[in-house]
């Protein structure tokens, strides 16, 4: 059995990855910025659940939650940055100031949990990072653009920093979702509405997502399942789409980029100085 570190575990997939983990005998770190939102499994599982108070965008209290449950726990297997939501909205009608809170939330917050992670799991020299990105991560939809900005960020980060670190014995998975029925919809921020976009994308997406259009297929067990499996693989894959909606889109972004890339060859090759 392991022991997982998890962030913003009081709703959706992190919720439902306590609730798992526990029930398979696995002790689970769980900080969320209400604990009393899982006081009833605290009262179940009693001392498997250790839990913090944490606001991802307070980089000093990450430092110091982090250093407080290595320290008593001794060791933790297992880092998963879930927490995170989106801004629903034409990149036209947020305010600065719900940019601002989606990028330290969504980019910053994962960034640093790392960060403070890394000391320790190198001190242990072993260890799993899971980072939880979306099908948006590698693929995009109108009226997500800055939950997008935020996952392809970060995806970005860890590709790289998986470079750095596999030598150290400590592996990272990226795992994309599709859509999936848990608290996510209900949890979008959104922005006044600007009349302008109405007849764009933007507006179709915005209708869709209000009248339900959008069908929902992910089987949230077996995706759930799938994160705890992966673990257990080695090397660990640097990615980890989950549902057949992240397959389809993901697949779709990535051939449409790489003809692109492609039909640029010989403009790209000819900017190349000659030897």
């Amino acid at each position: 059995m392991k022991t997982w570190f998890i962030t913003g575990t009081s709703t959706g997939l992190g919720r439902i990855l306590t609730e798992k983990l526990l029930e398979q005998g696995h002790r689970v770190a769980a900080t969320l910025r209400k604990p009393e939102a899982i006081s009833d499994l605290k009262d179940k599982y009693g001392d498997r659940l250790w839990i913090a108070r944490l606001d991802v965008t307070d980089t000093q209290q990450i430092k110091a939650v982090v250093k407080q449950a290595f320290e008593e726990l001794k060791q933790i297997d297992v880092v998963v940055n879930n927490a995170g939501y989106a801004l629903f909205c034409a990149a036209e009608e947020a305010s600065d100031e719900q940019i601002r809170q989606q990028i330290d939330t969504n980019i910053l917050g994962s960034v640093q949990v790392i960060r403070a992670a890394l000391p320790y799991l190198r001190a242990q020299g072993s260890g799993r990072i899971l980072q939880f990105s979306s099908a948006g991560g590698q693929t995009t939809y109108p009226n997500f653009s800055y939950y997008h900005l935020t996952k392809w960020a970060v995806e970005g980060f860890c590709d790289t920093l998986v470079k750095e670190i596999t030598p150290l014995n400590i592996g990272l998975t990226i795992i994309e979702p599709g859509a999936h029925h848990t608290s996510f919809a209900a949890a979008l921020h959104t922005a006044p509405v600007m009349e302008a976009y109405d007849a764009t994308p933007a507006g179709d997406v915005r209708r869709a997502v209000a009248s339900g259009g959008f069908p929902i297929k992910g089987d949230v067990n077996h995706t759930v399942q799938a994160v705890i499996n992966s673990v257990e693989v080695y090397p660990a894959p640097l990615r980890l789409a989950l549902g057949g909606d992240a397959y389809r889109d993901v697949r779709a972004s990535l051939v449409s980029r790489l003809e692109s890339l492609d039909n640029q060859k010989e403009l790209a090759l000819a900017s190349e100085l000659k030897d």
